[in-house]
């Protein structure tokens, strides 16, 4: 594999001026590169987060198409790159690579998050001292997973044993183990550790097996006084499929949630940015940006990135007028971008169902709720949908759509747990 295959694979499998903007500027890194990983050096940690958050996937289908392999793709700053030497002997006791841009000094503090960001500075500071086990949890781009890469951070300085993994991460290195018949190698991973950092815990739910295993590696590190943190996109009662005895484990500790962030928030993370990646942005059209973007700090990130790469491209300053076209055009792709299909996919997630469930004719309650959702959200995000819904869940006709719309509509005026959850899955198409 060399950064010249990939140039001309990636030329034809992107379109022109996708490729330009963006995956050009991508270079493969052989030094953040190992069997089921790809690293990819770009100039700045904001173009990466833009790149990972719209172009992961395709990258990942690519590398399935050319090279038989499905990888976990990560991408890195130019500064990242350099410090790569200094930084060797660091790495080497993570058992996934840490994001150095993503510390305490880099995480912008407000009303909505200072309580979860003071809990992370002090567990980095003693381990498992005060609070073990400790959940993040909150809407996605809100600063969970820079909360747990800070903490990483922060204590490889200290020679801790860090292991840094996705729920979904550990699920897959079981069910691997499981399978070579060496469950004694992913055990003595899991639980020799000073710091078990863990993403999206709700991934667990509905899922026995790796809640069985997960459940005595738990026991195990909390035994030995080593620290846990975790970070979930919902709360613990919200969590559909999760063991009692989970949930319980969970809450011997302390749990923090992150809100999105407020106006003033908003515009000190833009401020950062735009500092950090030497962009040229004045005090009126930050403050635009921040009063009409969603809280998702991803988001923000992408829109600035792409004015200033639309800046770079046309050789002009960014104006006014071009942010609010930037923020138009968003809006626009959002909205086209919605189908069923995807609400489905979306709302599986969220129940930790499969897709063809939602479609099915089973009525258990759980996924009776699931389709309800999906057609409450159908109807609400796609113009004219009442056929292809009915068509889409194997309904008999338009009146079952109209039925299930309505009793949704009922219940979120009486249920604001529901109107949460729902509101929640909207954000996140």
């Amino acid at each position: 594999m060399t950064q010249k295959n990939l140039d001309e694979i990636f030329k034809k499998e992107f379109d022109e001026a996708d490729y330009k903007t963006y995956i050009s500027k991508i270079k493969y890194s052989e030094n953040h590169s190992k069997q089921d990983i790809i690293g990819f050096c770009v100039a700045n940690i904001f173009l990466a987060n833009y790149i990972k958050t719209n172009y992961t996937d395709k990258i990942i289908n690519i590398f399935e198409k050319y090279y038989n392999i499905r990888p976990q793709i990560r991408f890195f700053s130019e500064i990242q790159k350099k410090n790569v030497k200094n930084s060797k002997q660091i790495i080497q006791r993570t058992e996934t690579i840490l994001n150095p841009s993503y510390t305490f000094e880099t995480f912008i503090q407000g009303e909505s998050n200072k309580f979860a960001y003071e809990i992370a500075k002090q567990i980095s500071e003693k381990q498992a001292k005060n609070y073990n086990p400790v959940l993040f949890y909150g809407g996605t781009g809100l600063g969970k997973t820079h909360l747990l890469n800070a903490i990483g951070n922060k204590v490889i300085e200290k020679n801790k044993n860090v292991i840094y993994v996705t729920a979904e991460q550990f699920m897959n290195d079981y069910i691997a183990r499981l399978q070579s018949n060496s469950m004694d190698k992913f055990r003595e991973k899991y639980r020799h550790c000073d710091y078990l950092l863990i993403d999206d815990v709700q991934f667990f739910g509905g899922k026995q097996q790796i809640q069985e295993e997960f459940f005595h590696t738990f026991n195990d590190l909390h035994s030995k006084n080593k620290q846990i943190v975790m970070t979930a996109d919902k709360s613990l009662k919200q969590i559909i499929g999760l063991e009692d005895r989970l949930k319980s484990r969970f809450e011997w500790g302390i749990t923090a949630d992150i809100q999105p962030p407020g106006l003033e928030t908003k515009i000190e993370i833009i401020k950062q940015k735009c500092i950090i990646n030497r962009i040229d942005i004045n005090q009126d059209i930050i403050e635009f940006l921040a009063s009409n973007v969603s809280e998702n700090i991803r988001q923000i990130e992408g829109l600035i990135i792409k004015l200033n790469a639309q800046s770079l491209l046309l050789g002009q300053t960014i104006t006014l007028a071009s942010a609010k076209n930037a923020l138009k055009d968003i809006q626009k792709e959002n909205h086209e971008n919605i189908s069923i299909e995807r609400i489905i996919k979306a709302v599986a997630k969220e129940f930790n169902i499969k897709p063809s469930e939602i479609a099915s004719k089973n009525k258990h309650k759980n996924i009776a709720k699931a389709r309800r959702i999906v057609i409450f959200l159908s109807r609400q995000m796609i113009p004219n949908s009442m056929a292809m819904i009915a068509q889409s869940l194997n309904m008999k006709d338009h009146s079952a759509v109209s039925k299930a719309y309505t009793t949704v509509n009922k219940e979120i005026n009486e249920n604001a747990s529901l109107k949460l959850l729902i509101d929640e899955i909207r954000n996140k198409l």
